[in-house]
């Protein structure tokens, strides 16, 4: 019987012991905050940069051509002189473009750019007077080479192209580039403003929100026209390739745009 008392009395203790431990405040922690992820970057908007590079002309330009020249031992004569040029021309070339970029989804870009340049992109000359056998001087005449003895130059240009590109991540952009493309072009002493078109690709960086670096290939081709002034109706071909590295800041006005994640 007393044992009996005593299970009793012990299981009257454990009851209690554990309605009073529920009663105590629990030692667990708290759940976390929820903290929202950062925004997803996002490519559109509109941009501004600067850029610095090099360039060379696409054709060698060595070779003789015929220039016209007038005896002076015989007013009103004509004949015709070769005038010898060098080869390549290459040189620095640097700028700054503009530009809008649209996100279309997380995996494709799409833009329009536009350029200037001024560069030093230049070719040598030929050298040393030319001998012209006159048949109105004995041992012909001694002629120092004029304005197409001298070489080429490409003295500025700028484009306007449409922008197609794959990101590769959402920082990374790979893209395709091409449209119009003009530009101001010396030959044998003469300036001419040049057309035509340009086509290539590059690569651009978004190391920061508002900042990315690019590097970006151009083939130009400024030979549209038929100027006279460049050899008598000679059509000059003005070919060059282009290889610039850039940054470019873009303005958010708006804020990053909602855009999927795909990691």
């Amino acid at each position: 019987m007393i044992r009996v008392i005593i299970l009793a009395i012990l299981a009257l203790y454990a009851l209690a012991g554990a309605a009073m431990a529920a009663d105590l405040p629990s030692r667990r922690r708290p759940p976390p905050a929820y903290v929202p992820p950062p925004p997803v970057l996002s490519w559109t908007g509109f941009y501004a940069g600067l850029n610095i590079g090099g360039g060379w002309s696409a054709k060698s330009g060595a070779g003789t051509r015929w220039a016209p020249f007038t005896d002076p031992a015989a007013p009103g004569s004509l004949a015709y002189l070769p005038a010898s040029r060098s080869g390549q021309a290459g040189g620095v070339v640097g700028g700054g473009q503009f530009g809008y970029n649209f996100q279309a989804n997380p995996y494709f870009v799409l833009g329009a750019e536009a350029d200037m340049h001024g560069t030093g992109v230049r070719s040598g000359g030929g050298s040393g007077p030319t001998l012209y056998p006159s048949p109105f001087t004995a041992g012909g005449v001694l002629v120092p080479l004029g304005p197409y003895g001298r070489g080429t130059a490409l003295n500025w240009f700028g484009t306007v192209r449409g922008r197609a590109g794959f990101l590769a991540t959402p920082t990374l952009l790979i893209y395709g580039t091409g449209g119009f493309a003009y530009g101001g072009v010396s030959a044998g002493g003469y300036n001419a403003t040049r057309t035509g078109w340009t086509a290539g690709g590059g690569a651009e960086w978004a190391f920061h929100p508002n900042w990315s670096a690019k590097l970006e290939y151009k083939y130009v081709d400024l030979s549209g026209g038929n100027d006279g002034s460049f050899g008598y109706g000679h059509r000059r071909q003005s070919q060059y390739n282009v290889v610039t590295a850039g940054v470019n800041y873009r303005f958010n006005f708006a804020g990053p745009a909602p855009v999927a994640a795909r990691y």
